[in-house]
């Protein structure tokens, strides 16, 4: 376990996954990130790469050859390196290998970068090509969020607040893939009630979120956090059936359209990006 720390947070990580792991607020002692509960969902940050999302029949082809890849990619699953460490900044890296290039024949290097500043613990994930071709990737961000903070306090206590947005417009999923209905979402006050049903039928994925800005809190409470993302195209908002958690998830990529032909370079999201080029997004949680 690595740990990071300031005057007003301490934050975990694992190099599996380069995952955080804990999030606490050292003068209320709040640990604001979800417990890995395995009754509901064993992660609690995990990144998405190389892909977002599920495939269709979890498979793609690239240069005339098929590859399977499993939903949202392998990187949560991989040990990383660890470097740079400091009392609040830690740099973790996956680079390609023989089995990665199984099923994904690019070189790559990811990097995830977590630094604590004040209140705020930001990660930003960093893309480098070292090959000799365009690279193909998608890459997103996971963290799950508890909700209830505290243990007297219920679910539907708790509201997701917007700072661009006056309805949201979600796409349906169909056996994981985005489907091309659309369901709109009315907000008073840019203001989202939870429910744990919101999340029966799986996520809300969002193509055209104008809002860069969302904080969770009850609303007649002084605790939650404000989750700030810039530059991401998409965005998924999810919870584990009755889970006490939202997961508020910035994406640069998303799952295969219902009726995609299976071309990666054709894929709805992809990045490319050119050999010896890097590529970078960040998004940022503030604790009150």
């Amino acid at each position: 376990m690595i740990l990071l720390e300031n005057e007003h947070l301490s934050a975990s990580f694992v190099n599996k996954g380069a995952e955080l792991k804990q999030l606490v607020h050292k003068k209320t002692g709040i640990d604001y990130l979800w417990n890995s509960d395995p009754a509901y969902w064993a992660k609690s940050s995990p990144v998405l790469f190389p892909i977002v999302g599920a495939l269709k029949d979890d498979a793609y082809t690239f240069d005339g050859k098929g590859y399977t890849l499993s939903r949202h990619g392998f990187a949560r699953e991989m040990d990383f390196e660890v470097s740079q460490v400091t009392d609040t900044t830690v740099f973790f890296t996956l680079v390609h290998n023989e089995e990665t290039l199984r099923n994904y024949p690019f070189e790559f290097q990811l990097g995830l970068r977590y630094v604590l500043e004040g209140t705020t613990l930001s990660c930003r994930y960093e893309v480098y090509n070292p090959g000799q071709q365009p690279l193909l990737f998608s890459v997103g961000g996971h963290p799950a969020f508890k909700a209830p903070l505290f243990d007297h306090e219920d679910y539907t206590d708790y509201q997701l607040k917007f700072n661009g947005d006056t309805e949201l417009v979600y796409h349906k999923i169909t056996d994981n893939l985005i489907d091309a209905e659309t369901v709109s979402l009315p907000l008073q006050d840019g203001v989202l009630p939870l429910t744990h049903d919101l999340f029966y039928n799986d996520a809300l994925v969002f193509k055209s979120l104008k809002s860069s800005l969302i904080t969770l809190q009850n609303q007649h409470a002084k605790h939650g956090l404000h989750f700030k993302f810039e530059g991401f195209p998409y965005f998924g908002i999810w919870a584990a059936k009755d889970a006490n958690f939202v997961c508020l998830e910035p994406w640069c990529g998303i799952a295969d359209q219902v009726g995609h032909q299976g071309k990666l370079e054709e894929k709805e999201g992809i990045n490319s990006l050119s050999p010896a080029e890097s590529w970078s997004r960040t998004w940022q949680v503030t604790c009150f």
